[in-house]
């Protein structure tokens, strides 16, 4: 499925947040009738955004609350992350080179950017490079092992070669941003590139949608205050 529809989107999020809800609560929350619920169901079940069940849906088989499969994720608030990448574009000069992290922000963050001229890209995710026209910029995809649905590369390889340069920007994600101020994340792999990025870079930015903050996960990437700025929709 290429695009969701409004009502898919709200049932992937209903999903999402409650592991499993019935086609009966569906229906009334729509008003629309059971058929329709039943044949949305079984599209979104088709693509793996979620699965079926006798009488409802529930996540797709290796998501949970916390870590959620790059597929369904990628589907999840597209306009909130389109406007991210939008305030991000806005923020970066031509010519200029940057660090992007792995994740669906960034790849939004990455359709933006290649609007720009002349940039040098280093990043470890495929998605993120697949979004930019090698023949307008310089991409860098970051060699290690490929880890997890995200299409993202970790290992010493790519820490020792951020260690190397000097950028102008990082921009970095996360998985959640606790009340604190503390920046965290679930893979501590993903984190020691993270913070060699932003050991090199001139200015880091943290994008992080809504659904980020007031949340933790399982290591700390930095505090909000290590970054220049943290961009979000609001």
């Amino acid at each position: 499925m290429d695009t969701l529809s409004k009502r898919q989107q709200d049932i992937l999020a209903l999903v999402g947040e409650s592991g499993f809800v019935t086609i009966e609560a569906l229906a009334d929350s729509f008003g629309v009738s059971a058929q329709t619920i039943r044949r949305e169901i079984i599209a979104m079940d088709n693509a793996g955004l979620l699965q079926r069940f006798h009488g409802g849906a529930g996540r797709a088989e290796g998501t949970s609350t916390l870590r959620l499969g790059h597929n369904y994720k990628a589907h999840l608030n597209r306009e909130e992350k389109d406007l991210i990448a939008q305030k991000v574009a806005a923020l970066i000069a031509p010519g200029s080179s940057l660090y992007i992290d792995v994740g669906t922000t960034m790849e939004a963050a990455a359709i933006r950017l290649n609007k720009l001229e002349a940039l040098t890209i280093l990043t470890n995710s495929m998605r993120v490079a697949a979004n930019f026209d090698h023949t307008q910029h310089a991409v860098h995809v970051l060699g290690g092992v490929v880890a997890g649905q995200d299409g993202s590369l970790v290992g010493e390889q790519a820490v020792l070669h951020l260690r190397d340069v000097r950028l102008d920007y990082a921009l970095i994600g996360c998985s959640g941003i606790e009340i604190s101020g503390n920046v965290m994340d679930f893979d501590q792999r993903k984190i020691a590139i993270k913070q060699a990025a932003l050991g090199v870079a001139k200015h880091s930015y943290l994008l992080a949608t809504a659904g980020k903050f007031e949340r933790s996960a399982f290591a700390r990437i930095c505090h909000r205050d290590d970054v220049e700025a943290v961009i979000s929709s609001d």
